[in-house]
């Protein structure tokens, strides 16, 4: 069921809660209302309600969709710029990567709006006409939101302007909290909420926040914190517990291949899935959040299919078909990825799964050979192999045996990759469409598991870390080699975490706020990835606060910018 961001739901996207939030506003001196739903709608029934729902869409504008990732995974150890697209600032830390890029100022008002309207559901329940139990739960869930929100911008710009009344009216009254302020107020918010919310994995009205969710968004947050400035010597033990509370207390299990866990349709709601952002095929529904021009790929709905794919479509026996999908060339594996992270390809199934390595040919007919020299012209019939990725050297004599062109390491380039297969989308109406409407799985058990593990090595439990590791290892394993997954305690470290969360979470919008956390974003870029290495330095552990921000923020008496922005930029 994908009722929390239908259709319906969006279009409450008037709301007057949504249009007084000053932090959004184009212009805060001439904001003007223009929606004739009256200001106490969200005291009503229907309007309580709409405002909870509407506070479920700020996640569509940061978890599937081009900004999220570009601010996620561009310019890590893992990925490297693809061919194609533009924000490549992200993966260069260049002076493209500045203050007025569009896509910063998109996530930081999409999450004030959605922190806004929280806070109108938060403190309009005492008077909205609704049961005590309906508010008691729908303030929770605000609550969770509100924290997940102010979460992703403390992680991605440190201190931020901290609000947790409803802003009624447009301010330029804005200030910078601390980090430790921040966290304090996430931190209240997800530990009043979690023992509110519903404790079913699947609630009725499935989508929406659940006490499991709660918990190990609280598990994740006081991993973080732990390395912050606001780090207190329990949060590892903190985690843990909250990590093990999702793994014993619900139900919770891993699905038992690797390859089903993003398969669409039963792939998303399966007993793995925490907390999924909800996306539907309804055009109205899918609308970008918000609408950018120019963006290159932020046309609305789940569209992480489109960023991660090589291009196929212009080779030999291939045209460009809605299975093998749209590829937009955005991000490209670096070395380390597949050379290192993915080295073990005998016992673990995650290479395969993770990558795909085949394409059977489309576009029947003879063509000269493009990136394989081992042969001048190639033949196909419909659904012979045209291209494939062994993923290993193959010299020019196996090559040439074969009646198809091998993609080997030395010729991967910009355009030609192993293909990140977890979010392709074959239910698109056409090979043109851009949209998705897959589910975007934000949590899911095995990060848990993950999280336990980190969380208990960092308390030096290093056997009850490598016990939960390897559940995560065991169902990576190809059949018969669940031993040979293992790793023993003299094997768990810091690295092994490194490298695990890289093989089990690829792509999903995790790995450059894991380099933050573990200090180690510009060694690590230095070292496995070479385009970003020149210029990577410690200012990019913050991104930079938008420039609208600071133009709309009272200046102080000295002249001097009200709202500060991070050193270096």
């Amino acid at each position: 069921m994908k009722s929390i961001l239908s259709a319906k739901s969006f279009r409450i996207l008037g709301l007057a809660t949504l249009l007084l939030s000053g932090q959004a506003c184009k212009d805060i001196l001439d904001e003007k209302v223009i929606s004739s739903i009256g200001n106490d709608y969200v005291n009503t029934p229907k309007g309580f309600e709409d405002a909870v729902r509407a506070s479920y869409a700020p996640l569509r504008s940061f978890y599937g969709t081009q900004q999220g990732l570009t601010m996620t995974e561009y310019g890590t150890d893992l990925y490297a710029t693809g061919a194609d697209g533009g924000y490549k600032g992200f993966h260069f830390y260049d002076t493209q990567l500045n203050s007025f890029v569009d896509f910063l100022q998109n996530v930081w008002e999409e999450l004030y709006r959605g922190i806004n309207t929280c806070n109108s559901v938060i403190e309009r329940a005492p008077t909205a006409t609704v049961s005590d139990a309906v508010k008691k739960l729908r303030v929770a869930e605000a609550k969770f939101l509100r924290a997940h929100y102010y979460f992703i911008l403390l992680q991605q710009w440190g201190g931020v302007d901290l609000r947790l009344t409803e802003t009624l009216a447009p301010t330029k009254k804005t200030s910078r909290a601390t980090e430790a302020d921040v966290y304090k107020a996430i931190l209240s918010d997800l530990e009043s909420a979690a023992p509110d919310l519903d404790p079913k994995i699947r609630s009725a009205d499935y989508g929406r926040a659940t006490k499991a969710a709660a918990e190990h968004l609280l598990a994740r947050v006081y991993l973080t914190k732990a390395t912050s400035s606001a780090k207190a010597a329990d949060d590892y033990a903190k985690a843990a517990t909250y990590a093990t509370n999702v793994i014993n207390n619900y139900g919770f299990k891993l699905v038992s291949d690797f390859a089903n866990v993003f398969a669409q349709g039963a792939g998303e709601i399966s007993d793995e899935v925490i907390f999924a952002v909800q996306y539907t095929s309804d055009p109205l529904t899918n609308a970008s959040t918000p609408p950018v021009a120019n963006s290159g790929g932020n046309t609305g709905g789940n569209n992480l299919h489109l960023f991660f794919g090589m291009q196929y479509d212009v080779q030999a026996g291939m045209v460009r078909d809605i299975f093998y999908g749209r590829p937009f060339k955005r991000l490209r594996p670096t070395a380390y990825c597949l050379e290192t992270v993915f080295k073990d390809r005998v016992n673990d199934s995650r290479y395969k799964k993770t990558f795909r390595d085949t394409w059977l040919s489309n576009n029947p007919g003879t063509y000269n050979t493009a990136f394989d020299n081992s042969k001048k012209t190639v033949t196909f019939k419909a659904g012979d192999t045209a291209i494939y990725i062994p993923g290993v050297e193959w010299t020019l004599a196996q090559r040439a045996a074969k009646p198809y062109q091998v993609l080997v390491p030395s010729a991967y380039n910009e355009a030609l990759f192993p293909t990140l297969q977890k979010f392709f989308d074959p239910l698109r109406p056409d090979r043109t469409y851009e949209q998705g409407s897959r589910d975007y799985l934000a949590f899911r058990l095995a990060e848990t598991y993950l999280i336990l593990a980190e969380a208990q090595l960092k308390q030096g439990k290093t056997t009850e870390a490598t016990t939960a590791i390897n559940v995560v290892r065991r169902r990576a394993a190809w059949p018969g080699k669940e031993t040979a997954m293992e790793i023993t305690s003299a094997q768990m470290d810091m690295e092994m975490i490194y490298q695990e969360r890289g093989r089990e979470l690829l792509g999903e919008q995790t790995r450059w706020m894991d380099l933050k956390r573990w200090g180690n974003l510009v060694e690590r870029v230095k070292l496995y990835n070479p385009q970003a290495a020149p210029n990577v330095r410690d200012i990019h552990n913050l991104r930079p606060i938008p420039q609208t921000q600071i133009d709309r923020t009272e200046k102080n008496a000295d002249g001097s910018p009200g709202f500060a922005q991070n050193p270096g930029y």
